[in-house]
């Protein structure tokens, strides 16, 4: 019986694991530039002295889906999309190089160039983009920041910077717990000269809301499977208890 209960109690844990990826992605369906996190599980042997005796469910690395999403148009001067698959390079939480798709761009109150969730974009020269101040500024399809300064002519523009766009290796990367890309090794990755922006557009979640529900369904009836499991095996154990009282 004891190898029944470990097998279905390790299956149910993985069961609930992969039930919150699903349900964050759900949450996350609208999110914009958000990535899919794929769940997985396989079984392993328990190992030790002798033979292994029974398998247990063991959740494999995470993984995510990079596949871009479907571009929308905003027409908002500071909100891009990257062509092509690449990344905007930003400055994550802890002050390492991270990545991202969510394009939607704004300055803040020190004039520095951040994504919605403030984390600074950085230049190609590895440095956060600053942007003085300005009446108007643009941004071409090549990332290159234009602005035309205050009280200046329409003819007078300045180019300020150039956002870095990388190309990732897909075996390399990983999302983090501040669901930003990173490398491994977190070693900062050169730009790509060859990637492209749409102005004007924003990158949508790429995650699939009848895909997520239906997964989340199948989960619900494997956890309800593993608990039938155990509670067959507890009534099974009772009733060899019974006999073995009986003798």
């Amino acid at each position: 019986m004891d190898k029944v209960v470990f097998i279905a109690m390790s299956g149910a844990r993985e069961n609930m694991l992969a039930q919150q990826t699903h349900a964050n992605n759900l949450a996350n369906v609208s999110t914009t530039g958000f990535k899919t996190d794929l769940a997985q599980a396989r079984a392993m042997q328990v190992f030790g002295e002798g033979l292994p005796t029974r398998v247990y469910a063991m959740t494999e690395r995470p993984a995510t889906d990079t596949t871009t999403g479907t571009f929308i148009q905003t027409g908002r001067t500071l909100d891009v999309a990257v062509d092509g698959g690449g990344w905007l390079a930003v400055i994550g939480p802890d002050g390492q190089e991270a990545y991202t798709q969510s394009g939607e761009l704004q300055l803040n109150a020190a004039n520095q160039l951040v994504t919605g969730s403030g984390l600074p974009v950085m230049g190609n020269g590895g440095i956060p983009i600053a942007v003085p101040a300005a009446e108007k500024v643009d941004i071409g399809s090549d990332g290159t920041i234009t602005i035309r300064p205050l009280g200046e002519a329409a003819a007078e523009l300045a180019v300020v910077d150039r956002i870095k766009l990388v190309q990732l290796d897909q075996q390399s990367i990983y999302k983090g717990v501040d669901g930003l890309m990173h490398v491994d090794g977190n070693l900062p990755q050169p730009p790509d000269l060859g990637l492209k922006l749409r102005s004007g557009y924003l990158e949508s979640s790429n995650v699939n809301a009848v895909n997520e529900l239906t997964s989340i369904i199948s989960l619900s009836r494997q956890f309800e499977m593993n608990i039938k499991m155990m509670k067959t095996a507890e009534e099974n154990s009772s009733a060899a208890t019974k006999i073995l009282q009986l003798g």
